[in-house]
């Protein structure tokens, strides 16, 4: 359409429609419907261009609602993490997001907090919106999920560490990440090493313990102390706290987060000690913090980009009716210095 044309086209009143579009820039609804779809046929580029200009120069807005209601989808993906403050579940969100949105959908992010009733609600609120499904990091192993059963919506569980008969769950082996980080600390010579374990409101026992235990057990040396607390770097500090105060203080700690870990090394700096001088510590996670902190986290690093993308996949996969399975990925020993080694690397 030649530009006489177009400026005797006069801007429509009220919502502006697809047929809008399609009568300025000259072209068929489908060849609209196809510029801004993204397909499944493809449109020349001069025409796409005129399409574009007519979309931008209208303020047309594709309605989200009556594509849903067309195609039977809502092209949007829920999220539930215990805490988005957290690092690593900041991390692990943002590559969820990626994931969903390289397949074309949209991301809906809430928080549980690590509290079951909140997890809940945000269970029953992400059903009423119609999601085409949910990915989930329950505070619970065997998760409540009855709102997402009778709406037909598919979930994934994720950073899960066991297998959960007739749901799909993606995970890491903790038990082999922890032994792996507690066998770091028995290599550099220590005997008495301490377990920071985070908990939560609904669970107490967590696969990281058990690994902690393994790593004693196969080493023939005595459990060391445990303290337990949340996942955060103040449940972290208090953990550190009572652990440099006990009479039998600790040489090594493997804390179950980077994030408790931090707490911790602030606990150990204000007692006037140093780390690892005079107290090792290894940790779980291998969020960005464990690289950034003083001195720098030896850290279990989980592959958060392959869960994510894993999670995405199952969760579309469910809508198509493949069977439910679960994934466990390796993690890596991310070697800097708060163990005593002298600089980074992987084991």
């Amino acid at each position: 359409m030649d530009s006489m044309t177009t400026s005797a086209v006069h801007t429509p009143r009220g919502p502006v429609t697809r047929k809008d579009v399609a009568r300025y820039a000259g072209v068929s609804t489908a060849v609209v419907s196809y510029v801004v779809n993204g397909g499944p046929k493809k449109v020349a580029p001069a025409t796409e261009a005129k399409v574009q200009d007519a979309i931008r120069i209208l303020g047309y807005r594709p309605n989200a609602a009556a594509r849903a209601l067309k195609l039977g989808s809502s092209e949007t993906i829920g999220l539930v993490i215990p805490d988005n403050t957290n690092p690593f579940f900041s991390l692990l969100a943002h590559a969820v997001e990626d994931a969903a949105a390289a397949r074309g959908y949209a991301l809906l992010l809430t928080n549980s907090d690590g509290n079951l009733a909140k997890e809940r609600r945000n269970i029953r609120n992400l059903a009423s919106r119609q999601v085409d499904g949910v990915v989930l990091a329950s505070v619970l192993f065997e998760p409540d999920l009855e709102a997402l059963e009778s709406g037909e919506i598919p979930a994934v569980l994720l950073n899960h560490g066991g297998k959960a008969p007739g749901f799909n769950s993606v995970g890491v082996d903790l038990a082999a990440g922890a032994r792996m980080a507690v066998e770091h600390l028995i290599g550099h010579g220590h005997t008495n090493i301490a377990l920071a374990m985070g908990t939560n409101v609904a669970q107490d026992y967590d696969l990281r313990e058990e690994g902690w235990l393994q790593a004693l057990a196969a080493a023939g040396l005595p459990e060391g102390p445990v303290v337990r607390g949340t996942f955060s770097r103040d449940g972290g500090y208090a953990a550190g706290q009572r652990l440099l105060a006990s009479a039998n203080r600790p040489a090594a700690i493997f804390a179950s987060s980077d994030m408790q870990a931090i707490g911790i090394l602030r606990a150990i700096h204000e007692a006037g000690l140093t780390a690892p001088g005079d107290i090792a510590l290894t940790s779980f996670d291998g969020s960005a913090e464990a690289e950034y902190s003083w001195p720098a986290l030896t850290t279990v690093e989980q592959p958060v980009r392959v869960m994510a993308e894993a999670a995405v996949s199952a969760l579309l996969g469910a809508r198509r009716g493949e069977p439910a399975e679960h994934r466990i990925f390796p993690t890596e020993l991310r070697i800097r210095q708060s163990c005593g080694c002298p600089g980074a690397g992987v084991q």
